[in-house]
């Protein structure tokens, strides 16, 4: 009994600590290298950024969850950003997922 009471706390701690909270904030301004819309609950986006406000592992990667509000216009802001190939920068909110991707909450788009 007491092995699985282990197992059960080591198994919920990593999965809390998955989620690792950083800082918030704006991404410079950067071109789309990459939009990938998953079968998961989420898309990520990759943009050549050389600093990530929100110190997750993956510097370059971020991701937005399909059922927060707005993700769709986000989505097509990004989409519209690598099709017409526009620097756009997004607001990081201190998130980041278990690849260490950090989760977005807003998007902006430079015009030419």
């Amino acid at each position: 009994m007491k092995k699985i009471c282990s197992i059960a706390l080591a198994i919920g701690t990593l999965a809390v600590s998955s989620l690792v909270r950083a800082d918030t904030g704006w991404t410079e301004y950067a071109l789309v290298a990459e939009l990938v819309p998953t079968s998961r609950h989420y898309y990520e986006v990759r943009l050549s950024t050389k600093k990530n406000p929100s110190g997750c592992k993956n510097g370059d990667w971020f991701y937005q969850d399909y059922s927060s509000v707005g993700a769709d216009n986000m989505f097509r802001v990004i989409l519209e950003g690598l099709s017409s190939e526009r620097w756009l920068r997004v607001y990081v909110t201190g998130k980041c997922n278990i690849n260490g991707y950090s989760e977005i909450s807003a998007v902006s788009i430079l015009m030419k």
